[in-house]
């Protein structure tokens, strides 16, 4: 993983430094609310519904072991002994005091970590694959890519101060798991008909109170033009997007308004000043940042050992989360683990500082001292042999992280909603809960194949619901608490936005809602094999409506 140099490191030292004293200057009363409020968005700080809130960035989603274990310290000495990790790969502390939160982010900076620009109307942590460089099929490993976005954006003066937040993603295989066309800015990295790698870059996209699919604005760009190319979109986006408006102050807005072929020539326009100008990319600063991405010293495991599979033989508990919850590895003898952070009653994306501090220590025994954040709310070990799957999957049920939901109903995505969110209308913990509950009644859940369940308490969607095959969104009807249901999103490279079923339901009949829903996919689909959201759009909503509505009529 990339390490600091001298540079990176004096200047997240600089920025700490910084912050103390504006911190210290607005508990003083020499700053204003409304100036400091700017300031504190720009070092992650968020005021919540009962006290601050800090996300810390987690760069695509890769921690050290050590990183890890300075995050649990964190919950333990200014929190409440737990984080939050989020759809963009960081993590949250709900319970920080203002006073302490320089004190925290001098401790992140002993790890190379930080909080910058995890908010604020500038650009937010870049995001990728969880599985990059490990998943077999990738044209080349978007890591490094990932990196050198990191750089160019952090602090970058002409960007500090966007008409609204600007997201982008990263992908590099057929299977987008990075959801990168609901993003500002998505890029997929992939061969032309000469074999060279390069960008397919997408404008436009994300959810929110207005969603939109991004649109193609470029099929292949060059490698060597890509911070000139990305620079001159955002400069057309910095001149033209709305600011009167923060609900319409989105590129999406934008790109929709002009069009996407008028957008283009906007930036086109643009680009002529700088591509080949100093941003071109110079093949050794690629290679430069390529070398922090080398691959760990592999074992050489040729096929898969006797043992594992006597293990899976004789285990039902560890086959079945072996087939969930484990993925293929590009590497044979190896295996990609994930750890699953919905368990029942707790909230999704929830981890302990003692669970943290043991995965570390997983992470160092089992996976070359590194893991990562996904975009749905889980932590991987990447790099797991097969001949200690076992003792993995041993220690992940040890510490609650084993449950084999991976990809399933109850592996849902889900915003903090009202219980911490000030924005939120409604709650979303508790409605998880629930769902979870009903659904673990069900016998047959596992056997549904994958099926994507998002929520998010308000119109942010920072629960990605447009997208997930069934999508909730919290509502507030007269102080009571309603859900409106969406049926047939995708955020992966399929991408589309959910349709919504009908009136929105009460929190008390939601659970019972989704089983509904199930049920009738099961009457409708052709064979085991038509996945949910394939039979959503072959049969349409209706068959879904119908069934969810019919007591009501």
């Amino acid at each position: 993983m990339y390490v600091y140099n001298d540079y990176d490191q004096r200047l997240v030292d600089e920025r700490v430094a910084q912050f103390r004293d504006q911190t210290r200057r607005f508990l003083a009363g020499e700053i204003p609310d409304e100036e400091f409020r700017a300031l504190r968005l720009m070092n992650g700080l968020y005021i919540q519904r009962y006290a601050p809130m800090l996300r810390v960035a987690i760069p695509y989603g890769l921690l050290s072991s050590n990183q890890l274990r300075k995050l649990a310290h964190i919950s333990r000495a200014y929190d409440r002994n737990y984080g939050h990790f989020t759809t963009r790969q960081n993590i949250q502390f709900n319970w920080p005091t203002l006073e302490s939160v320089p004190d925290i982010l001098a401790e992140l900076a002993e790890v190379q970590m930080h909080a910058i620009q995890t908010s604020g109307n500038c650009i937010r942590n870049t995001t990728t694959d969880q599985y990059a460089g490990v998943i077999a099929g990738e044209v080349e490993d978007p890591r490094p890519w990932c990196e050198l976005i990191r750089q160019w954006s952090t602090l970058h003066p002409e960007f500090a101060y966007l008409p609204r937040k600007f997201k982008i993603a990263v992908t590099a295989s057929e299977r987008d798991r990075a959801a990168t066309q609901v993003h500002d800015i998505g890029l997929h990295m992939l061969k032309n008909e000469q074999g060279e790698v390069g960008f397919q870059v997408m404008v436009g996209g994300g959810l929110g109170r207005t969603p939109f699919i991004g649109q193609v604005i470029c099929p292949w760009l060059e490698k060597k033009h890509l911070l000139s190319y990305l620079e001159s979109i955002l400069r057309v986006y910095n001149l033209h997007g709305r600011r009167d408006n923060k609900y319409k102050a989105r590129i999406k807005i934008l790109v929709n308004a002009v069009g996407i072929d008028a957008f283009r020539e906007m930036v086109d326009a643009e680009w002529v000043h700088t591509k080949d100008g100093p941003l071109t990319l110079d093949e050794n600063e690629v290679v430069r940042l390529q070398s922090h991405f080398t691959a760990p010293d592999y074992q050489s495991v040729s096929a898969k050992s006797d043992e594992l599979a006597q293990q899976l033989a004789g285990n039902d508990d560890f086959r079945v989360w072996y087939e969930r919850n484990t993925r293929e590895h590009k590497v044979d003898g190896y295996r990609i683990v994930v750890l699953s952070l919905k368990p029942l009653l707790r909230a999704p994306g929830d981890v302990t500082d003692a669970q943290m501090d043991a995965i570390a220590d997983m992470a160092d025994s089992f996976s070359f001292g590194e893991l990562r954040v996904t975009h749905d709310q889980n932590l991987v070990l990447a790099d797991v042999t097969e001949k200690d799957l076992f003792a993995v999957w041993q220690k992940a049920v040890e510490l609650d992280v084993a449950r084999p939901n991976v990809g399933t109903v109850t592996d849902m995505i889900c915003c903090p909603g009202f219980d911490f969110c000030s924005l939120a209308n409604a709650q979303t913990i508790p409605v998880a809960e629930a769902i979870n509950q009903r659904l673990e009644q069900l016998d047959y859940v596992h056997d549904l194949g994958d099926i994507s369940l998002n929520m998010s308490g308000c119109m942010n969607a920072c629960g990605h619901h447009h997208v997930g095959n069934i999508g909730i969104l919290g509502v507030d009807k007269k102080g009571e608490q309603w859900y409106q249901i969406t049926i047939g999103g995708s955020g992966y490279e399929d991408a589309s936005l959910g349709k919504v079923i009908g009136k929105a339901v009460h929190q008390d009949d939601v659970p019972e809602t989704m089983v509904k829903l199930l049920e009738t996919y099961v009457a409708e689909r052709e064979s085991d094999e038509e996945s949910f959201l394939d039979t959503v759009r072959r049969v349409g909503v209706q068959p879904f409506k119908e069934r969810v509505y019919a007591t009501h009529s």
